[in-house]
């Protein structure tokens, strides 16, 4: 049993969308939302690190996400001009 002397209280603010459809999931994993905080700080201790990969609303991480836009940006400022995507497939194989 852990001595409820050495437990300490932290306070978050979400808005209550995020809290209802979070609770509806962990009630679905058997969880409360205490026990899930304490999850995720003791894999932020095991991992050493943030414990998951962050995406966007796409599905990209966050680094493919800034790849793909300066490859977007790359490509407006390009004096090629691709009218195929075949002749983009050769291009790119060329390297």
């Amino acid at each position: 049993m852990i001595n409820s002397k050495n437990n300490q209280q932290i306070q978050i603010r979400i808005d209550a969308k995020t809290k209802a459809e979070v609770k509806k999931i962990l009630d679905q994993m058997g969880l409360d939302m205490s026990s899930a905080v304490k999850l995720f700080f003791h894999q932020v201790i095991n991992a050493g690190n943030f414990p998951c990969e962050l995406r966007d609303a796409n599905g990209f991480t966050l680094r493919k996400a800034e790849v793909l836009r300066e490859a977007i940006v790359s490509a407006k400022n390009s004096k090629k001009s691709f009218s195929k995507g075949s002749a983009l497939i050769k291009d790119a194989l060329k390297d």
